[in-house]
This record gives C-alpha cells, structure tokens and sequence, in this order.
C-alpha cells in the first residue's frame, strides 16, 4: 500500500511523488498484465522480447 503524505498543502508535489512510486513499484505494469488471461506461451514470448530489447539498450550505453 502505498501512502502519500501531503505537505503543506501542496498537492501537486503528492501527486508528482505518487506517480514516481507507483512507476518505481511497477503497480501499473502489474494491473496491465492482470487485466486479462495470457496464455503462458504468449507471456515467455513477450518476456524474451522485453529481455531483448534490455539488452540492447544496455549494449547501446556501453559502446560509449
């Protein structure tokens, strides 16, 4: 459970920090697998294909 604190009534900062922690939480990628059944064929494909594309972004900022 993620909680905010809101400080001084500034509102726009606890909104800025709950987005930032939802990202670093990974909630929202969590809901979007969720949502629907993947078959577990389909969910290592798209898993290579994430591992894939981490790799070389990794690669890419190495070379400099």
């Amino acid at each position: 459970m993620i909680e905010i604190k809101v400080v001084g009534n500034d509102i726009e900062k606890a909104i800025k920090t709950l987005k930032r922690k939802v990202q670093i939480e990974g909630l929202l990628k969590e809901i979007k697998a969720r949502s629907s059944y993947e078959k577990p064929s389909v969910k290592e494909k798209r898993k290579r294909a994430e591992a894939r594309k981490k790799r070389a972004k990794a690669q890419k900022y190495r070379r400099f």
